[in-house]
This record gives structure tokens, C-alpha cells and sequence, in this order.
């Protein structure tokens, strides 16, 4: 059948309409994935990702897809990341700061061997246990040591006993990104020389590069700030090495070197 005039306009004006929906996606600071290209992202994750996901880190990521605060959970690929990278480091005594439902936490705990240890904190106890049936079923409940409440004072007891410098082989931090700063100073004494310490979202929804006047959530520009803080202390730290991954939300990695 042959296209009238008014249909290829139709037709043309719906492509240019898709693509622009598409771009707008990224126009707005605050898309998840720092990647331009949607359909770049879905391939990696269909690719790459979900063939090899366990069962119970796709069930429990889809129990939180569900949330309304869903956005706070780590993505697929980063959680690939962080699991492949405990094996790495044959890392045994770890702690994660900022939970949420604890999809990051499971892909920790499955790297762990049998005797590994996670001392895990965060400030909402009811968004853990959303998660915490699927992670006694995936048979790893028992390396997690959850604690309820701001992760600082822990800290300042671990701090304060010299016995726990040095104690640690991996930290993920994940949480309050105003208090960052603060977490790194006291995070520094507790991994081990050679150990490693994860800053999440340290490109802040690309926003670390957005002009002034960028449409922005109100989040996102809070937080912003304090993320450049956190960059810029990192960079000049001498007594770690660093590489910013631009896995999920970008991923800063630390080593102590001294």
C-alpha cells in the first residue's frame, strides 16, 4: 500500500518526537546511569549483567524496584562490580555503610567466603528487612552484623581502640554524602594498608559538571557540593591511590598506600 503524504509526515514527526523523548532523558541531572545512550546501557545490563546475576540479587532488585525510594538502591552493574571486586581483593572483614534493602550488601556477602564478616549500617532498619528474607535464603545472613543508626559514632568507637586500625579489607560507602568527608577520616585508620574503600556516587548524577542554571533535582543540587568536596580531598590524599570508575552513578575507588 503506498504511504499518502500525511502519513510519512505522521511518520517523520514520531521519529523526531522518540528521539527527542529519548534525549530529554539525560537532560534533566539526576538519570541513574551516566551513559548517553539508553539502549547502550540496556545492552550492557542484558548483556553482561543479567546472565550472570544470582537468583537471589535479581529477586531482591526487583522487590526494590517496587520501593518508592528505589533510585537509592545500587544498579545491577555496580553490584556485578563490587562482587567481582571482594574476590579480587580476597577480602574477609568488610563493612558497608548506607543499606538500604541491601542489594549491594547480598553481592558483597555471596563474595565473601564462608567466615567473612560485614559490620553494616544504616539509619532505616525497615528498608533492610524488605531485603533481609531473600538474603537468609540466599544462605548469608550470618556475615552481617546490621546496625541501626548514624554510621559516625560507631565509627568513633572503632577509631578510638587501636586494635581495629587496620582491621578492615574492603569499605563501601553508600550513604549521607555530606558526611563523606567525615567518614573518610576516620575510615583511613581502619583499612588495612593495601585494603580498598568504595566512595559511591562521586560523579553525583554527572551534576559535578552542570552549570548553575542546569535543571536539577533539589536533591542532586543539595549534595552536589559536598560531592566536589569529597573529589577534590580524595585527589590530594596521599596515602591513597584512586581510580573514579563511571560504573552506576561513578564509583571512586581508594587503596591505602600508607
Amino acid at each position: 500500500m503506498a504511504t499518502t503524504t500525511a502519513e510519512a509526515t505522521k511518520t517523520s514527526s514520531t521519529n523526531v518526537e522518540d528521539k527527542q523523548s529519548q534525549n530529554l532523558r539525560h537532560q534533566e541531572v539526576g538519570h541513574k546511569s551516566l551513559l548517553q545512550s539508553d539502549d547502550l546501557y540496556q545492552y550492557i545490563l542484558e548483556t553482561s549483567v543479567y546472565p550472570r546475576e544470582p537468583e537471589s540479587m535479581k529477586e531482591l532488585r526487583e522487590v526494590t524496584a517496587k520501593h518508592p525510594w528505589n533510585i537509592m538502591t545500587t544498579s545491577a552493574d555496580e553490584g556485578q562490580f563490587l562482587n567481582m571486586l571482594i574476590k579480587l581483593v580476597n577480602a574477609k572483614n568488610t563493612m558497608e555503610i548506607g543499606v538500604y534493602t541491601g542489594y549491594s550488601l547480598l553481592a558483597t556477602a555471596l563474595a565473601l567466603p564462608e567466615d567473612g564478616k560485614i559490620l553494616a549500617m544504616d539509619v532505616n532498619r525497615e528498608n533492610y528487612e524488605l531485603g533481609l528474607p531473600i538474603i537468609e535464603k540466599a544462605g548469608v545472613a550470618h556475615k552481617i552484623d546490621f546496625r541501626e543508626g548514624p554510621a559516625l559514632p560507631v565509627l568513633d568507637q572503632l577509631v578510638a581502640d587501636e586494635k581495629n586500625h587496620g582491621t578492615y579489607d574492603f569499605i563501601f560507602v553508600d550513604a549521607d554524602k555530606d558526611n563523606y568527608i567525615n567518614y573518610h577520616k576516620r575510615l583511613i585508620d581502619l583499612v588495612k594498608v593495601g585494603g580498598v574503600i568504595g566512595y559511591d556516587n562521586t560523579l553525583w548524577n554527572g551534576s559535578v559538571v552542570a552549570p548553575p542554571d542546569a535543571p536539577m533535582r533539589k536533591y542532586v543540587r543539595y549534595y552536589r557540593d559536598f560531592v566536589l568536596e569529597l573529589n577534590k580531598a580524595l585527589a590530594a590524599d596521599p596515602r591513597i591511590e584512586i581510580c573514579m570508575l563511571p560504573v552506576g552513578d561513578a564509583i571512586t575507588i581508594c587503596r591505602r598506600i600508607s
